[in-house]
């Protein structure tokens, strides 16, 4: 491996997570460039402040001086300036440093809240595909956990270090110019120092980068448990999911103290060799002093830079870890910035008209993986405007996959799908589904009031009265008002708070608002007793005149009410045809619905 390469991979560089977040600094340059001018302000105070120590040692205290080195100033009044001087100097140097320190602070806290919202953004930009394969409580902890690192990195690592660098570049220069030799002999631990940092930086970096790992999994699997702790409580699993997350824990611990052991060590070395480098000069320099080629003021003002000249690499030592953590962190962040949506708007989509809701689906296929054994192929099916289709069939076979490619959640991997004749991915994604409402079988539940939750997705400003219209569309509007506060109730997290039948009539409701000429169902009376799944029904069909309605259902009695049904099975469309051609056609469809008696929530 060459020393190029070598040092690209020892060194914990954070290129490609500035290079990334280039474009976020620019609006902020002006307080850039005025922050890095007080660091530059403060480093020349650092720099000064050891002079008129030495020209009270060189001309003051008596007997110190050299011969004819007495200066023409009162010993009193040079004195009194020195001290002066000094107390300014160090006054200075302070409010530079606050006014650098709180500038790049600002820069760095608004940078990279930019940064948090626009992962956010992009997170939710991201196809079901990317979803399904990553874990949520992972993707929460590169949004808060990984962006605050970054954060805290930004105020207490980097820039103390690059106000050190810049004081050790200006303090060798002072030094080499009041004696070369001297400066050599300060600075020759330096090379061993370097070398001994970038052999235990590399260790430090991997152990961090495992460590950043560890906690996302962590997250995720913390979010799970919570997310299941019904199931989990239900079934006696709290030692068993603590146990796992005792020993994922105990691993994060193990990596943690390694990190800061290693760290220390660093530490402990950059310390020792600092240490021989002090007692080189005080020795060499004081041999200089007394053959007179410097002055005792020369030697105090080398032992205070070179004191100052290993603060860099002390430093370095000390914030290894932290830069090292900031730089698995960074790159987990811009990892996910990097990815690319699986489904984007092309480049020449165009804004949707008003649909009326035809839909054409011609030739579809689609897998998952784009490569592997297709979900369906060869699906053929139009849904005139204003009219209901069913889709059903057994599990697995693709329905609710086929209605989120008319939703475009996925794109097909062969066909296309018209609505009004427009192939839809020649659209913009958010014109698309504007016009669409979709009623999942869990719908979406913030933690909110119940008008909050209807109003969710409405696009538009809307009153009380046609929050409560969408609810009596909805058959929601009486159990609403049994509520405590009615429709200023807050809802719990995901609704919990909620019968299922409940949130499935808000869900309603929110669609209702929505006003959309294309309305998707998908499996909206799983659950439901018999009461709850009368009251949804009932809403469904109130809610379907007129409009566009595509539902997936187990429920043959709810697909029966549809103006066409089709069946899915074998990868493509079995049966298809209005439920009373099925019926006496005597297939599949009619078979499930005489196994089924009255049709309630037939697993097909």
């Amino acid at each position: 491996m060459s020393r190029k390469d070598r040092l690209a991979e020892t060194l914990p560089s954070l290129r490609r997570v500035l290079a990334r977040l280039r474009p976020y600094l620019r609006p902020h340059r002006a307080m850039l460039g005025g922050s890095l001018l007080a660091l530059l302000a403060a480093t020349a105070m650092k720099l000064l402040e050891p002079w008129p120590l030495k020209f009270v040692i060189d001309r003051v205290v008596p007997g110190v001086a050299a011969d004819g080195a007495a200066a023409a100033m009162d010993p009193m009044t040079l004195l009194t300036l020195c001290s002066l001087s000094l107390v300014a100097i160090i006054g200075l140097r302070a409010v530079f440093e606050y006014l650098s320190t709180i500038g790049f602070a600002l820069v760095g806290n608004r940078v990279l809240t930019a940064v948090r919202g626009d992962l956010f953004r992009h997170l939710q930009s991201l196809s079901l595909g990317f979803h399904a394969r990553r874990r949520a409580g992972d993707l929460t902890m590169r949004l808060i956990g990984d962006v605050g690192m970054l954060k805290e990195t930004a105020v207490t690592a980097a820039l103390p270090l690059a106000a050190n660098v810049l004081i050790f570049v200006g303090m060798i220069g002072v030094m080499m110019w009041l004696d070369w030799r001297l400066a050599l002999l300060a600075l020759s631990p330096l090379p061993l120092l370097w070398l001994l940092s970038q052999r235990l930086t590399r260790r430090i970096r991997d152990v961090s980068r495992k460590q950043r790992k560890r906690q996302g999994e962590l997250a995720a699997t913390s979010a799970e448990t919570m997310s299941g702790i019904r199931s989990i409580q239900a079934l006696g699993l709290e030692e068993t999911t603590a146990g796992a997350f005792a020993g994922s824990n105990a691993k994060d611990m193990r990596e943690g103290v390694k990190g800061k052991r290693l760290s220390a060590g660093l530490e402990r070395s950059v310390d020792l060799l600092a240490g021989l480098g002090l007692a080189l000069v005080l020795w060499f320099g004081a041999l200089q002093v007394m053959r007179g080629r410097i002055t005792p003021g020369d030697l105090l003002v080398f032992l205070t830079y070179l004191k100052h000249t290993f603060r860099p690499v002390r430093d370095y030592a000390k914030f290894t870890a932290r830069l090292a953590k900031a730089a698995a962190a960074g790159e987990r962040v811009v990892s996910i910035l990097d990815e690319a949506p699986a489904v984007a708007d092309a480049p020449d989509a165009v804004t949707a008209p008003p649909f009326t809701g035809r839909i054409q689906i011609e030739d579809l296929a689609f897998s998952y993986d784009g490569e592997g054994a297709p979900t369906f192929s060869e699906v053929d099916v139009t849904v005139p405007a204003g009219t209901s289709l069913a889709i059903t069939g057994p599990s697995g076979v693709g329905k609710s996959t086929l209605a989120s490619l008319v939703l475009r959640l996925h794109d097909p991997s062969g066909g296309r799908i018209l609505i009004d004749g427009q192939d839809i991915r020649g659209v913009t994604l958010r014109s698309l589904r504007a016009q669409i409402s979709l009623v999942p079988q869990e719908p979406l539940m913030i933690h909110g009031t119940i008008a909050e939750n209807i109003t969710l997705g409405a696009g538009r400003t809307v009153t009380q009265a046609q929050i409560e219209d969408a609810a009596r569309l909805a058959n929601a509007h009486d159990f609403i008002l049994a509520q405590p506060e009615g429709y200023d109730t807050t809802v719990a997290e995901r609704g919990a708070t909620l019968s299922a039948g409940q949130r499935q009539r808000i869900a309603i409701a929110r669609a209702a608002l929505r006003a959309s000429p294309i309305l998707i169902f998908d499996e909206p009376t799983v659950g439901l007793d018999r009461a709850s799944e009368a009251a949804v029904t009932e809403a469904i069909w109130y809610l379907a005149r007129d409009r566009t309605t595509l539902i997936v259902t187990h429920d043959l009695s709810l697909a029966a009410r549809a103006d066409r049904v089709i069946v899915l099975g074998g990868g493509t469309i079995a049966e298809a045809g209005s439920p009373d051609e099925l019926m006496r056609q005597g297939g599949l469809f009619a078979s499930l619905r005489a196994q089924g008696g009255a049709g309630r929530a037939v697993a097909c």
